[in-house]
């Protein structure tokens, strides 16, 4: 055994307890979930005369799905003279002329509705939600994106919430009006069911701080002036604003029984793009206001949430590594006996992949308690695509780390529900191209040579473990792939298609 040994192993090792350091807040979040769930949060009083709410609605290059958006804002369930309605439009194509006509239905049926479009795209969403506030006559914004479809009774379950002065924002559940309609959306609505039901309930009702969504919510608009207003240094904006107001000693109210639908991406470069800026704002984001939080005078467990919040998407950088120190060579593995080998990796294995198994399964329990068991078999699947998507990332977090700017880009929406689509396929909305996938492909080109050699060897058990690494790379490559491919219509036809979706 030569001095690359030891390293090979201690490097190995420090690799698998990071990863372990995240699995087990992931239990600790399970655990404050568990502990709060019953503790359901209630209106200080009624409002006795109902104020006055402005929705605010960001949208860019929308055309699928704005008609969609303003029936479901013009059907709320609330005094259609205390609503202002800002269509907060940045878009460049076809989709301008469906918002003015949109908004002239509206005002047709009497609503107070505005059509505000920016040429400058000048902070995109956040410089969007900046310069409506400008306008805003309401003292409460609600805020929805394009995709989104809120329910009628989404305000009356949630302005009460406003009597008690020292609250600056709700944040309701996000519902998935298409969570069944294939595999990746199936896998994402997994992902977002465990941060929304169990992450951000188990913050809120533990006394952590929690963000707001970016959407699906409502602000106090003093609240925004206090904190700074909207700023848009980060791709996250909403984040950014969140952590600012709490800091400032607003409170925030998280409601998991209020779900507000919305539309998940359908295909992989859709969701790559959004995880893409997500990731990287919130290392931009934990960059900007992290040192803030340990200046601030809060008590320690906020201060260690918020780290491990803010912090948490480093783990893509760890399993990066984790792929090159993964090949399961003997000879490079220090004998230390297999009682030590097991004390050592049992613990570790079980803190950074048994842990988010029973993550998801808890969400998926709360949410879906008569039908849980049916999503076990998406689990494997689930751990692959985490897996998979790592290097778009590690990408992202690199991006932020070394201050690389990019623009913001839009995750496509189609107007999609459950029911089967074939032709937004041949939509032009797509995701901006780049060597990922290519990489992809060949971390599962290698990954399938080590679990074929493993198997040759006759190690199952770690055949078993790697197989959701080959998977998980091939999966979003070829996903990415397949949608460079051309769609076989000519540009008129793509247009048609476009403009008449749905």
């Amino acid at each position: 055994m030569d001095w690359t040994s030891p390293l090979w192993y201690a490097s190995y090792i420090l690799v698998l307890i990071g990863l372990a350091g995240y699995g087990s807040h992931r239990l600790t979040i399970v655990f404050l979930y568990l502990k709060h769930a019953r503790n359901h949060p209630k209106p200080k009083e009624l409002f006795k005369d109902l104020p006055l709410v402005t929705v605010q609605l960001p949208v860019f290059n929308e055309m699928h799905v704005v008609d969609r958006l303003l029936d479901s804002v013009a059907a709320l369930d609330y005094p259609q003279d205390k609503l202002q309605i800002q269509l907060l439009d940045d878009s460049t194509d076809e989709t301008v002329g469906i918002c003015r006509a949109g908004i002239e239905r509206l005002k047709a049926r009497g609503f107070d509705a505005e059509h505000i479009h920016r040429t400058d795209r000048t902070g995109f969403k956040a410089g969007a939600l900046e310069n409506g506030t400008h306008f805003a006559k309401g003292e409460y914004l609600l805020i929805l994106d394009a995709d989104f479809v809120p329910n009628p009774d989404l305000l009356q379950k949630t302005i009460h919430y406003f009597t008690d002065d020292k609250i600056g924002m709700i944040q309701t559940r996000w519902g998935h009006l298409n969570r069944t309609f294939n595999v990746l959306t199936r896998i994402q609505a997994m992902f977002l069911d465990g941060h929304l039901e169990l992450e951000q309930t188990a913050r809120n009702r533990s006394g952590r701080f929690f963000t707001f969504n970016g959407t699906g919510g409502i602000w106090r608009k003093c609240c925004i002036a206090d904190a700074g207003g909207w700023e848009h240094d980060t791709l996250t904006e909403d984040m950014d604003l969140s952590y600012r107001a709490q800091l400032k000693g607003w409170r925030f109210i998280f409601l998991n029984d209020v779900e507000t639908p919305a539309e998940l991406p359908v295909d992989m470069d859709g969701f790559k793009s959004q995880q893409h800026r997500w990731t990287k704002g919130s290392i931009q984001v934990c960059k900007k206001v992290l040192p803030a939080i340990w200046r601030a005078k809060v008590p320690l467990f906020i201060k260690m949430e918020a780290t491990a919040h803010l912090t948490s998407n480093f783990a893509y950088l760890l399993l990066i590594v984790l792929c090159f120190l993964i090949y399961p060579n003997q000879q490079w593995q220090p004998d230390f006996g297999p009682f030590t080998y097991y004390i050592i990796n049992v613990p570790i294995f079980f803190f950074s992949s048994v842990s988010v198994i029973v993550f998801y399964m808890v969400s998926q329990k709360a949410l879906r308690p008569g039908t849980w068991w049916k999503e076990i078999p998406y689990l494997p699947l689930l751990l692959a695509l985490g897996i998979g998507m790592s290097i778009s990332n590690a990408k992202a977090v690199i991006e932020a780390l070394l201050n690389h700017e990019t623009a913001f880009v839009r995750t496509p929406k189609y107007g999609i529900g459950q029911s089967k689509r074939a032709d937004w396929k041949k939509s032009s909305y797509k995701a901006i191209k780049s060597l990922t996938p290519f990489v992809e492909l060949l971390f599962g080109f290698f990954f399938l040579f080590v679990v074929v050699e493993a198997a040759m060897r006759g190690s199952w058990t770690s055949t078993i473990l790697l197989l959701p690494f080959p998977v998980g790379f091939f999966y979003t490559s070829l996903s990415s792939l397949a949608r460079m491919l051309p769609t076989g219509t000519t540009p008129a036809e793509e247009k048609a298609v476009n403009r008449n979706f749905p």
